[in-house]
């Protein structure tokens, strides 16, 4: 095991996405806690090998999948959002509701894409706070949240959203328009 430790924390690039490769189904925490902290590695590969390591894992991680949504790193916070997502895990979605509030527009973005992912219907007012976000990829995120949990937004809030210039956005509106019907347009 310190082996394993040592490659993920010292190893090459090519290293460590090996070994990430091999530890798909671990059940030993102290492993899982380093495969979660590599979601924050500098390397983007990396970085994706350990997020499918903890997709793949069909082992019980979810509570420390859970408690690294308090982590200090953005990454580790938004990512771990979207693993939780990814394996389904709905008694995570309190806890990802309160990421829609994260000071990081990428965590925001992450919670909002993962309780979108999990038909979060509960989360129905968190997202449609994030619609007025200062961060053109988190409203984004929020309308397609929106739009998964089938909400019918308010003919104010596609108005003001129309405003912004940019196509993402534009073809995201059609979405919700189509599916708001009379009331929501």
């Amino acid at each position: 095991m310190d082996e394993t430790l040592e490659k993920l924390d010292f190893g090459t690039n090519h290293e460590k996405i090996k070994t990430l490769e091999s530890l798909a189904h671990t059940n030993d925490f102290q492993i899982i806690e380093k495969i979660i902290s590599k979601l924050d590695d500098e390397d983007i590969q990396v970085r994706g090998e350990a997020f499918s390591s903890l997709i793949l894992n069909e082992n019980k991680i979810s509570d420390l999948l859970i408690k690294s949504l308090k982590s200090n790193s953005k990454y580790v916070r938004g990512f771990s959002a979207l693993v939780l997502a990814n394996r389904n895990d709905s008694n995570a979605i309190s806890e990802i509701i309160r990421l829609t509030a994260d000071g990081s527009s990428l965590v925001r973005s992450c919670a909002l894409g993962a309780l979108g992912h999990l038909k979060a219907k509960d989360a129905k007012d968190a997202i449609e706070s994030c619609l007025t976000d200062s961060n053109i990829e988190v409203i984004k995120s929020a309308l397609q949240a929106a739009i998964n949990i089938d909400d019918v937004l308010p003919e104010n809030k596609i108005k003001e959203i129309a405003k912004e210039d940019d196509p993402e956005l534009e073809r995201l509106l059609i979405c919700v328009k189509r599916k708001s019907g009379p009331e929501g347009i």
